[in-house]
């Protein structure tokens, strides 16, 4: 594509340079530069884009993009905006061919339950015979295969590179994890979502948003930008929790055909006569067109919670319900999603991503239900993130837990003993251990299990590394909880009916 049919796509914009070349790629790195790139100068945080505007040159790129004048050669044409990120957006939307105008598009916000409930729509969705695409916090996924994913939801660059990979391979229907970074960034510019889902909204992220307000606001960008127009050949839906009393405030934010979902309030499609065991979940789905039986594999209320959202969003994505119903009972757990860990040993073990109160509070409350022994936590807090959620996580751990174990997630930059300072703040007095060494933690919980007891390692989830000051050490806390117990088995034997 031309630069000067490119740049039709902006309306404010100065060029310096008559030049119109080829631009054959859309750039923010400049190591990915090549041949014909476009450079975007992005300011971040740490980085300024801006000062490797030369080295792109020197790469071959084309074109720059920038928010100021830069030093490049003469022939090089320069574009000023007064923001690239929002110009990157409209330009990669543009560049790739609107490739999410000819995808049917879900996306799921929340604090809580993005990453099973895009898995849970994106099974449904296989079982109806649709090629599905997936972005998300462990992947983007487009048909069977995977590529690495660096945030929650990328940058709008790579997203509509990704929708257009997708779009050549025959994709129909993509469902992607939306985060309030990413719509606060305004990384899903440029996306034509048809479906938009509200999982729930605790604390979390206050760090960025600083306030709930502020968090609550940038989810709600989600409803917001489904427009106000109405298609009737393309209609737009909000999926809302009606049991959380932020979809009140969504509802307002959008002018999108509403459907609610939930267990407690009267809501469009409901989940009654819940039973849960160790093994699975039964209850009757209620919807407006009849009720169904449902058994799944799934445990836990938040999970009923998470396939009510994506029953709700195929539904009115046009995919029967008996089709539901027939992957719903198939669903498989989402690694690190209340995953358990099998060595033969003879308690339990689960692994989950749960980081925050509430999240927390969902798991230990649901191994209540069906474990009769000892329940142990394994949970710690993440560095350079929402210090005033460190007391209130040890408060849970302790409220729920008969053996609670504060230990170290991500300190990134921060002291992991400060960390821990702060989570027993909120429990002095209390009963509890501190092990700053995760691994050690890990073991410790694992070493002192007896028969029927269960231990929840939680906050990391599939994560397969761990930060600790400038470095990123490899650490997956199921493999260390796999060893553990091997090397518990073989210490003292296969039997363990004694301890």
């Amino acid at each position: 594509m031309k630069l000067k049919a490119l740049l039709k796509y902006l309306y404010q914009y100065h060029v310096y340079g008559e030049q119109n070349p080829t631009i054959s790629s859309i750039e923010m790195d400049s190591r990915k530069v090549t041949k014909g790139s476009l450079f975007v100068c992005i300011k971040g945080y740490t980085v300024d884009g801006h000062d490797f505007a030369l080295e792109a040159i020197n790469r071959g790129a084309a074109a720059i993009l920038a928010e100021r004048k830069v030093h490049v050669k003469d022939d090089i044409p320069v574009i000023i905006v007064k923001n690239t990120k929002r110009a990157m957006a409209i330009l990669a939307d543009a560049f790739y061919g609107q490739p999410t105008h000819k995808l049917h598009l879900i996306g799921v916000t929340g604090t809580n339950g993005k990453t099973t409930t895009t898995h849970m729509i994106e099974k449904i969705l296989k079982e109806a015979g649709k090629n599905t695409g997936l972005i998300g916090t462990m992947y983007i996924k487009i048909k069977e295969k995977q590529y690495d994913v660096k945030n929650t939801t990328p940058e709008s660059l790579t997203l509509q590179s990704m929708f257009k990979k997708m779009i050549d391979e025959n994709v129909t229907n993509a469902v992607m994890e939306v985060s309030s970074h990413a719509l606060h960034m305004g990384r899903v510019h440029g996306c034509d979502f048809d479906v938009a889902v509200f999982t729930n909204l605790s604390q979390d992220h206050l760090d960025y948003h600083h306030t709930m307000d502020e968090y609550r606001n940038a989810k709600g960008l989600l409803f917001a930008q489904l427009g106000n127009a109405y298609h009737h050949e393309k209609p737009k839906f909000a999926i809302l929790n009606g049991d959380d009393l932020a979809s009140k405030y969504y509802e307002h934010m959008t002018s999108a055909h509403i459907i609610t979902y939930g267990i407690d309030a009267e809501c469009d499609i409901m989940a009654k006569n819940i039973k849960m065991s160790a093994t699975g979940t039964m209850f009757t789905l209620v919807t407006p067109d009849g009720t169904y039986p449902v058994q799944m594999k799934l445990v836990g209320k938040f999970n009923v919670y998470n396939v009510l959202a994506a029953i709700s969003a195929t539904l009115v994505s046009g995919i029967s319900i008996e089709t539901i119903l027939k992957a719903v009972q198939s669903l498989e757990g989402v690694r690190g999603r209340f995953e358990l860990v099998n060595e033969g040993q003879n308690f339990t073990v689960i692994i989950d991503y749960a980081h925050t109160p509430d999240s927390l509070e969902n798991v230990l409350k649901t191994v209540k239900q069906f474990v009769d022994h000892k329940i142990f936590v394994v949970i710690g807090c993440g560095g350079d993130r929402d210090p005033s959620k460190r007391p209130k996580m040890a408060q849970v751990a302790v409220k729920y837990a008969d053996v609670p174990i504060f230990t170290s997630d991500n300190p990134r930059s921060e002291d992991p003993l400060a960390i821990l300072k702060d989570m027993e703040s909120g429990v002095e007095g209390e009963y509890f251990h501190s092990i700053v060494n995760r691994e050690q933690a890990i073991y410790f919980a694992i070493a002192n299990a007896k028969k029927g007891d269960c231990i929840v390692i939680a906050g990391k989830g599939h994560e397969t590394y761990q930060q600790i000051g400038s470095e990123t050490f490899e650490f997956d806390d199921k493999k260390v909880a796999v060893h553990a117990i091997r090397e518990l088995r073989s210490k003292h034997g296969k039997n363990q009916e004694g301890k």
